[in-house]
């Protein structure tokens, strides 16, 4: 089967395509777009102009949880599980994390403190709520690493930025989450899935936001 995952370096529902794809050891190859100038031939393989786009076998797949679902279906190893029970609860904590995503657009995007301080208690609501869901580590499911800790390896990354610069959305306490983050990061696939520059890109890209979050890092950078 060939291989080709259209991509952005920082999508973060790209990384989750790349996790999945490293997880089975597939060979693959990554064509990176500019999404503010996107290839004629990228519109007629994306009718939503989004990354990521799994060509297989020069077929368009669309969508990072459909993509990852393919991937499931067709590589081993199984990353769902396989009771359909577990395999539905799994799907909705795929679903949270990109309700994760979203705020986490929310913050980086908040001009005014209102909005800035909103988007955190937000986040900080959703990382108390999967404290509680959380079983034995060390990922989301146990022992095995699933498509959800693939979901959350983008946010997590997120957060090492944003715990870089002293806003800090998960809070102290919440030990299994801390646990969990840990683990998930430290898995190859998660730190492979952007490239060596990644930190800057998404550095540069928020100061261009020119919200709360960049004067933050503008004032943090400074007193460095």
């Amino acid at each position: 089967m060939s291989l080709k995952l259209v991509s952005h370096p920082l999508c973060p529902y790209v990384q989750r395509a790349v996790i999945a794809l490293e997880e089975k050891g597939a060979q693959y190859e990554r064509i990176d777009i500019d999404l503010a100038d996107k290839p004629a031939w990228f519109l007629e393989i994306s009718p939503l102009g989004k990354t990521p786009v799994l060509l297989a076998d020069a077929q368009p797949v669309f969508e990072s949880a459909v993509i990852c679902e393919y991937l499931d279906d067709v590589l081993p190893p199984r990353l769902h599980p396989l009771d359909p029970l577990a395999r539905a609860r799994h799907r909705g904590w795929i679903e949270y994390a990109s309700s994760v995503l979203n705020m986490i657009g929310s913050l980086y995007g908040a001009q005014d403190e209102a909005a800035f301080n909103a988007a955190i208690k937000l986040l900080r609501e959703r990382f108390a709520h999967l404290e509680t869901v959380l079983e034995e580590g060390p990922y989301f499911g146990g022992a095995r690493f699933s498509l959800v800790d693939a979901a959350f390896g983008p946010v997590f990354r997120y957060l090492d930025l944003f715990d870089a610069y002293g806003v800090h959305v998960i809070a102290r306490e919440l030990r299994e989450v801390a646990a969990w983050r840990a683990a998930v990061s430290a898995r190859p696939s998660v730190k492979s899935a952007v490239a060596s520059d990644y930190p800057q890109r998404l550095h540069a890209f928020i100061l261009k936001r020119g919200g709360v979050l960049a004067r933050i890092l503008v004032r943090e950078t400074a007193l460095a």
